[in-house]
């Protein structure tokens, strides 16, 4: 209402009832009340208080109407008040004539702005509308409250009630009106003008007891106090529902603010993680030893199982965090979100390649270096012991070679020592062997990166020049012994036929007893199998080699038999080998006890053998039902994201129970890590029953993870976006018909000509120019298809509204009284503590024309939500 609507309404009440032909036209204003001098008072009263309303805000009042308004010049300073217009200048002198001029300029005034005049004194009639108009804003304030039943402006203001009512529905703080007693109208109405007075600005124009003591109160006084109300709240409401408006808007981006700081957060977190792994991931450094090794392979499975699971969730989590802010800023009408440089999802993504690429490379590299180092400490201990075998055989072997006995021996003597030689020869002949195999071991050790090499080589390279050192002095003692061999004629032929199979036959023993000792690695039942049937043979040429043992004993019992029988004073002792006849029998002896110990071993190991087959085909049972379970969940999943229909609610709890069972069969997966860890626990390294591994099961898991979590947040996005855009159910599923309609290779995706389609048959008139525009929209990136999402969300844009930067402009220009700019006071006055401070501090200052210290920038703000901008 303007300020000359307000004279209208406010100073119709003035009417002087002196003359009949100006009474009233109403049926409710009968003759006697208006006759009543009781009712004239109240009349002026009224009309008194509601002009020092005014006058007050001028620093001046009024006491009596006709005598303060006789020189006309508090006239003119109520209506420059009322009207916020300067009048004419008054004039200022005390002649009758100067008080006539200024009483004239006031009623000219008044008439230019096309009020009526009654005689001297205004009379202006309230058309129907404007009371109705206040009649029903006071019923619609009022009807929520008890015994309050606003019907016109007399009865119904009796007991007060009315009036607290319209206090406490915009003040609550002021009044509570549960106390108030509908049996005390006088105290509820003195309640009611003490609080509007002291509050609300609203002067005390009325009696409680004139309005509670007459029969029928007056209507214009009641309506006149009445109207004061009307103009202290409508502002408030207005400034209220734009302070609302503005809220929403504030809370979008505040919310929005908060999202891309926890992307970023969580992003900086998750890449950091990635670049402390891969380095440890790369690092190719070999340990020395089996127990190093097993560590490191310990420590890779706590990353598997403790560390890595929770980054594969907080990384799904980061795609579908990124999706949701996206969809909230399209949906608000906000600017995409532009995470920092080398923070995108697919920054993430490569960097997560990355990081399996490499954990994929290290696992191969520790079981490469665990069966090398297995393969080492075995060629290591075979080399010791085939070292030292040689070793004892080889000792003091150069001492004999350098003697010189057969320079005072016999003949006798001389071919004994001679034969003694050849037989020395055999042995060194049967050795060549052993030492080949050790040099060939000892270059395997080297080739293979053995961390003791050195002290390996050491020893090999002794063992070397001394076999070269025996074969030197060897054939130089045969020389010598050939040269003296003519002088010499006798030779015990007994000696020389023990000789010749007792040293075969020692080296056969030693021999077996090596082999019987030699340490052996196997992977399968087959092949520990091959070496008990390879051990079988070895037994069954035991009863051939006991009758080559007691025939070369038989040798030497008859060569003592000769001594004895013939008395002779030579040495029992052969003269042509080394090898004793306790020899030969401590050397069988051990063979024998070494017989049945290779035979205990070697049951063992086929009973560890069958153990890691029953671990194999444990493994093998339950990934192959998991392996084709993970494939058939990944399956429906992809047939229901495209065959679901419903209400998306119905739709989300479909998939939720997917989620929901796939979640409760993860203790299947585990269950087969535990199976798996046994098996590398045992150094299985290979599964004939099975195709699928640990790694197969685990990458599909996870894959099954991130598709259903995918799918739960589009159909999450698509409630959101049904949500935030007023969308029905009913146009969600028409839009997934024809979405669905026209997927025809059915893998959630349309070509350009199924889209083209798709449009004509929803009614769009596609031009080639349109088309286009619409495909630039739907596919940025020119893939050649459209996703069901941007399907949506082209059709959401086409079927709702939203929020706009003029709809936050003009809500803060409410706020601020129509000025351009606002200030700090009036946001923390009409907007909560957070959302003021919030405006405060991004608002750039305004200056702009009539700019005030402290002046805001509204406009600009507003602009910037909905644009790029740093705010």
């Amino acid at each position: 209402m303007n300020s000359m609507n307000q004279i209208e309404t406010n100073m119709q009440y003035t009417y002087n009832y002196e003359e009949d032909e100006y009474m009233t036209q109403e049926e409710e204003w009968d003759r006697d009340l208006l006759l009543d001098p009781a009712w004239e008072k109240q009349q002026r009263k009224t009309f008194t208080a509601w002009c020092n309303s005014h006058l007050r805000k001028a620093g001046t009042q009024i006491e009596n109407i006709e005598e303060d308004f006789r020189n006309g010049l508090k006239l003119m300073l109520l209506l420059e008040v009322i009207s916020g217009e300067r009048l004419p200048k008054p004039d200022r002198g005390k002649m009758r004539f100067h008080k006539i001029a200024n009483v004239n300029k006031a009623l000219d005034y008044i008439a230019s702005k096309g009020v009526k005049l009654v005689l001297m004194v205004e009379t202006l009639v309230q058309t129907t509308s404007a009371k109705e108009g206040l009649l029903l804003w006071c019923q619609r304030k009022t009807a929520p409250y008890r015994n309050v039943n606003i019907q016109n402006f007399h009865l119904s203001w009796k007991d007060g009630l009315g009036l607290c009512a319209l206090i406490h529905r915009h003040r609550p703080d002021l009044i509570d009106y549960s106390k108030l007693n509908k049996d005390d109208p006088i105290g509820n109405i003195n309640l009611a003008m003490e609080i509007a007075e002291k509050h609300l600005d609203i002067p005390k124009m009325l009696d409680a007891e004139d309005i509670v003591n007459t029969p029928k109160p007056d209507e214009r006084a009641i309506m006149t106090y009445v109207s004061c109300f009307y103009h202290a709240f409508a502002g408030a409401e207005q400034a209220e529902t734009a302070a609302n408006r503005i809220c929403k808007v504030l809370a979008v981006n505040q919310e929005n603010e908060r999202l891309m700081e926890e992307y970023e957060r969580l992003a900086s977190e998750l890449l950091e993680w990635i670049r402390r792994t891969i380095p440890w991931l790369e690092n190719r450094t070999p340990e020395k030893t089996m127990q190093a090794m097993q560590k490191k392979l310990e420590d890779f499975r706590d990353y598997r199982r403790k560390h890595k699971p929770p980054k594969v969730q907080e990384k799904c989590q980061l795609e579908i965090n990124f999706n949701t802010l996206q969809t909230k800023l399209r949906i608000s009408n906000r600017p995409a979100f532009m995470p920092s440089e080398g923070k995108m999802v697919s920054d993430i993504a490569g960097a997560w390649q990355r990081l399996e690429q490499a954990e994929k490379g290290y696992e191969e590299w520790l079981l490469n270096e665990i069966r090398r180092l297995e393969r080492l400490e075995h060629l290591a201990e075979k080399f010791r012991q085939k070292a030292s075998t040689h070793e004892q055989w080889a000792y003091g072997k150069e001492q004999i070679l350098l003697q010189k006995d057969y320079e005072s021996a016999s003949l006798t003597e001389v071919r004994a020592m001679l034969r003694k030689h050849e037989a020395f020869e055999s042995d060194l002949a049967a050795h060549q062997d052993r030492v080949e195999q050790i040099a060939a071991i000892a270059q395997e050790l080297n080739e293979l990166d053995y961390h003791d090499a050195a002290s390996v080589n050491d020893r090999c390279q002794k063992i070397c020049d001394q076999w070269d050192s025996l074969g030197t002095l060897t054939q130089k003692r045969r020389e010598a012994l050939e040269r003296t061999e003519k002088l010499l004629e006798t030779i015990d032929q007994l000696h020389l036929e023990f000789a010749k199979r007792a040293a075969p036959f020692n080296n056969w023993m030693e021999g077996a007893m090596e082999d019987l000792q030699d340490m052996f690695i196997v992977h399968s039942i087959e092949e520990i199998q091959s070496l008990i049937s390879a051990h079988d043979q070895f037994k069954a040429t035991l009863p051939e080699a006991d009758g080559e043992r007691q025939a070369i004993l038989s040798i030497q019992n008859e060569v003592e038999k000769v001594i004895q029988s013939y008395s002779m004073r030579i040495s029992a002792s052969n003269p042509y080998s080394t090898v004793t006849v306790e020899e030969i029998r401590t050397k069988w002896e051990k063979v024998k006890q070494l017989v049945p110990q290779r035979d205990q071993s070697l049951q063992e190991e086929l009973a560890r053998q069958h153990a890691n087959e029953r671990l194999r085909r444990q493994f093998a049972a339950q990934a192959n039902v998991i392996g084709p379970w993970i494939q058939t969940k990944m399956e429906e999943i992809a047939r229901s994201s495209i065959e679901m229909t419903g209400p998306l609610e119905d739709q989300m709890n479909q998939l939720k129970q997917y989620e929901q069972n796939i979640i409760n069969y993860k203790h299947n997966i585990d269950k087969l890590e535990g199976d798996h860890q046994l098996i590398q626990e045992a150094l299985v390294f290979d599964n004939k029953h099975t195709n699928y591994t640990m790694e197969h099961i685990r990458v599909g898991w996870e894959l099954l993870l991130t598709t259903i979590a995918r799918t739960i947040n589009e159909v999450e996005t698509q409630i959101l976006t049904r949500d935030a855009k007023g969308i029905t159910q009913e146009q969600m599923n028409d839009f997934r018909a024809s979405f669905n309609h026209f997927d025809r290779r059915k893998n959630g995706l349309m070509d350009h000509d199924d889209f083209r389609a798709c449009l004509i048959s929803m009614g769009y008139d596609l031009g080639e120019a349109e088309f286009a525009r619409i495909m630039s929209l739907v596919d940025p990136n020119g893939q050649g298809t459209v996703t069901f999402q941007s399907f949506i969300d082209f059709m959401t844009r086409e079927t709702a509204d939203t929020d706009t930067a003029e709809q936050v402009i003009a809500s803060f220009r409410i706020l601020a009284s129509d000025k351009p700019y606002i200030l700090a006071d009036e946001l923390r006055r009409e907007l909560p503590p957070e959302q003021a401070q919030y405006c405060i501090k991004r608002m750039p200052q305004y200056t702009g024309p009539g700019s005030v210290p402290g002046a805001l920038d509204y406009t600009s703000f507003s602009s910037a939500l909905y644009g790029e901008s740093d705010l």
